[in-house]
């Protein structure tokens, strides 16, 4: 279902999610209230510690920077805007598969992506952008400029990088399965497990089934 180009830094670990009802029937109260006290950059996540999170972060972005991406600014890793939007009070719950996404990255430090499996098409792929390659990212039609970027492809082209995902396969009310992406590297492996053992065991508490396709291993 997925393969992964070689790449001498990469470490990512893909997993398919199963809610079993959609996400909006995942929203009761004390559910949104239990994900919404993992949002905040006090929360005591076993994830990692913040001394491993800004460890890592120049690793992440010598990751995305292998084939020719810069990851600054507005191109940065998707993790650094969480922590920045955790630190001003602005990362609110959203749904149970981005809540959970959210947390994970937000305490780890490793990008996530989540893809709605029945708004993408099979074959999955990772891979180096080409040059052209460019996707809307939300709402208002923004695109980003893939070339270079690390990336999930589905049958249709680019869906999903470590920095922002596809408006086209992002996750609706009404989405009842996933496939997430956790971008590790090299030399992290023991957090990259840990981070994706907590991010497993989120979701498991939301009711969720989960199945990994790729254990991060090259």
């Amino acid at each position: 279902m997925l393969t992964v180009a070689d790449h001498p830094a990469l470490r990512a670990v893909c997993f398919a999610t199963d809610f079993g009802r959609t996400l909006s029937a995942c929203d009761e109260a004390s559910a949104v209230a239990a994900r919404a006290a993992w949002l905040s950059h006090e929360a005591a996540a076993p994830a990692a510690s913040r001394q491993n999170r800004e460890d890592l972060r120049p690793s992440i972005r010598d990751l995305l920077r292998h084939g020719g991406y810069k990851p600054t600014g507005r191109g940065k890793p998707a993790s650094e805007y969480l922590v920045k939007a955790a630190l001003a009070e602005k990362l609110g719950p959203i749904n149970a598969a981005v809540d959970a996404c959210n947390a994970v990255s937000l305490h780890s430090g490793f990008p996530i992506s989540v893809i709605d499996l029945d708004r993408a098409h099979a074959p999955f792929s990772i891979d180096i952008a080409a040059s052209e390659s460019p996707y809307v990212f939300n709402a208002s039609g923004q695109t980003i400029a893939l070339g270079g970027l690390l990336c999930v492809f589905d049958a249709d082209g680019p869906c999903a990088n470590p920095v922002k995902d596809s408006q086209r396969t992002k996750t609706t009310p009404d989405t009842t399965r996933t496939l997430s992406v956790v971008w590790g590297c090299v030399e992290f492996e023991p957090e990259l497990a840990r981070a994706v053992e907590w991010y497993r065991e989120l979701l498991a508490a939301a009711g969720a089934t989960t199945t990994v396709w790729h254990d991060g291993a090259t």
